[in-house]
């Protein structure tokens, strides 16, 4: 049994009609009768007597009658107050430019329809920043890439980017192939986030376990401004696909790199549950629900859930 199907029975009672009450519910009769009838099986007796002038309720129908009133009535009660004690508050969410440039907006979009009374404040900077400002109780939230053995924190992992080059293949012309070695970019012009970002860290890392250094020409902590500089041909540059989200740009090539090290992990970082609000505990789950979706729709470039 509904709530619809005893909203439907008390409208045709109400009004005495079937035509009516369809009319008054905005349905077609045909579907307000279907309705009424399964209401009459499953409770295996008569409710409406049809009449000449249209129908009346049985003794059954007067009884059920009286009882969905009463349910309805709750129904509309408990809908008030969830409505008028709906979640609300402030939250602040950390994400890298790359990270924003694919989640932002979803995750705004996610959260409107969710909780419209929880404000957000969300901050785009480099993943070390990040770490630096949710150890101090700045933020709430935040996607970071490391976050070593922080005490205090809740680290969930939730997907795994694969790393690119990124460049102007009539610039740098590169082997043909689906996927580059780091042998195959050893001499390719670099230019590249500053040692304090995290994804740097990954690439030295990965040139260093290789037994070269990358030929970095420039060091840009500015995702905008580093890609201006590849799209003129400048220098290459090694990203998560996500950079080139914002780009949109058919003249930018992106090839896998494929070396064991040359991959970023994401992880939602939070203050612990007993000091997170009602409001951010929402929000992290909301935040990597919109994660989980975007991998799996194909909107990540490059992205894979964390097991």
């Amino acid at each position: 049994m509904e709530l619809r199907q005893l909203h439907y029975f008390v409208k045709v009672v109400e009004v005495g009609s079937m035509g009516r009450a369809a009319r008054d519910l905005g349905v077609v009769t045909s579907a307000l009768s279907q309705q009424i009838s399964r209401l009459e099986s499953e409770l295996s007796t008569r409710l409406l007597q049809r009449t000449s002038t249209g129908v009346v309720p049985t003794a059954a129908g007067l009884a059920l009658r009286q009882e969905a009133e009463l349910v309805l009535r709750h129904a509309a009660s408990a809908v008030q107050a969830a409505q008028a004690a709906r979640l609300a508050g402030r939250v602040s969410i950390g994400m890298a430019p790359t990270t924003s440039s694919v989640l932002g907006v979803p995750f705004m979009q996610a959260m409107q329809a969710r909780y419209p009374d929880v404000r957000l404040h969300l901050v785009e900077s480099l993943s070390g920043n990040l770490s630096q400002l949710l150890g101090r109780r700045q933020l709430d939230l935040a996607v970071l890439f490391h976050a070593g053995s922080r005490q205090g924190w809740t680290l969930l992992p939730v997907l795994t980017e694969q790393l690119f080059v990124v460049l102007r293949p009539d610039r740098f012309p590169l082997p043909e192939a689906d996927a580059l070695t780091l042998q195959d970019i050893v001499e390719l012009p670099l230019v590249l986030p500053t040692g304090s970002h995290g994804l740097r860290a990954i690439i030295d890392a990965a040139f260093f376990h290789y037994g070269h250094e990358p030929n970095v020409v420039a060091d840009v902590d500015g995702l905008s401004v580093l890609m201006d500089i590849v799209h003129a041909g400048l220098a290459a540059t090694i990203q998560p696909g996500a950079a080139v989200v914002r780009a949109n740009d058919r003249q930018l090539l992106r090839i896998p790199l494929m070396h064991e090290l040359m991959v970023r992990r994401n992880m939602v970082a939070s203050l612990s549950d007993d000091q997170l609000s009602p409001a951010g505990l929402a929000a992290r789950v909301v935040l990597m629900d919109v994660m989980r979706t975007l991998v799996a729709d194909g909107r990540w470039p490059g992205a894979t859930l964390a097991n």
